[in-house]
């Protein structure tokens, strides 16, 4: 146990020497007057993953090899230094300003990916504002038009496709919080849009049911006035319903909901009978 605790203190020793040397020496690199110097110490830190400080020898090699061919490369790696940092919103902005500022460069397609994929990660979870979401679609789909040949379309496709049921994930669970709270016309349209923009849900069957519901519950809860048109639009939805979904687990709960429907829209027939 004792050789064990003072071979550790030794490799800790070491580890504080090559630590110290190591930082004495990127000190002394960084206060050099030597670009040459402070260019390879920034690739060979940056090819080590000490993605930190190489972006500070970076950022100063920035404004030296401005306007030369060395900046497109220095560029390239800052943009790549925020995000090994994981700064996303940073190295966005850096990959995008890099396909701007070099738009003729063998890194443009990658650097036009790669601002946009930083968008998808900096995507928050569904819950939150999905402004950032749309709008890495919208990215990732101006890079499918201008390279419809790349072999990053294939995943720029899966990308959106998860980004989309995200935005419909979300757009779903407020249509159920509308039902949940008993604001059933804003439920009814809630869900009715969420059918509109994503025809393809896999949520349809219990979009259909919930378009059932909200809409009965809309409507026997009207005033009198109001009451046989919306019921009419409750049955509508149920046709829908039993139409797409003939067999579904909610079929026997949408049935006695349209049996209720049809016996309160049977009091409007007979009343209508009367006064004939």
């Amino acid at each position: 146990m004792l050789r064990f605790s003072r071979l550790l203190i030794i490799c800790i020793s070491l580890l504080s020497s090559v630590l110290f040397v190591s930082c004495s020496e990127y000190r002394s690199v960084l206060k050099s007057s030597d670009i040459r110097l402070k260019y390879k110490t920034a690739v060979s830190l940056y090819d080590k993953g000490d993605y930190h400080r190489a972006m500070q020898l970076f950022d100063e090699l920035l404004i030296y090899y401005r306007g030369t061919d060395t900046s497109e490369k220095i560029n390239y790696y800052y943009a790549y230094c925020y995000f090994g940092e994981d700064d996303y919103l940073q190295a966005g902005y850096y990959f995008t300003k890099f396909t701007s500022t070099f738009p003729t460069s063998k890194y443009a397609e990658e650097c036009n990916y790669m601002s946009a994929y930083c968008q998808y990660l900096f995507s928050p979870e569904f819950g939150l504002d999905q402004t950032i979401s749309v709008d890495a679609i919208k990215e990732f789909q101006l890079f499918i038009n201008q390279y419809p040949k790349s072999t990053r379309v294939a995943k720029c496709n899966e990308i959106i496709d998860e980004l989309r049921d995200k935005l419909e994930k979300k757009e779903f669970e407020i249509a159920k919080l509308y039902y949940k709270i008993e604001s059933y016309q804003a439920s009814y349209i809630a869900f009715k849009n969420v059918l509109k923009d994503y025809p393809d849900s896999k949520h349809k069957e219990e979009i259909y049911y919930y378009m059932l519901l909200s809409s009965y519950q809309y409507a026997i809860n009207s005033i009198e006035t109001k009451k046989q048109e919306r019921l009419e639009i409750a049955r509508d939805a149920y046709n829908s319903f039993n139409a797409t979904f003939p067999v579904s687990d909610y079929g026997k709960d949408a049935k006695s909901i349209m049996k209720n429907v049809e016996k309160e829209l049977l009091k409007y027939t007979e009343k209508d009978k009367k006064l004939i």
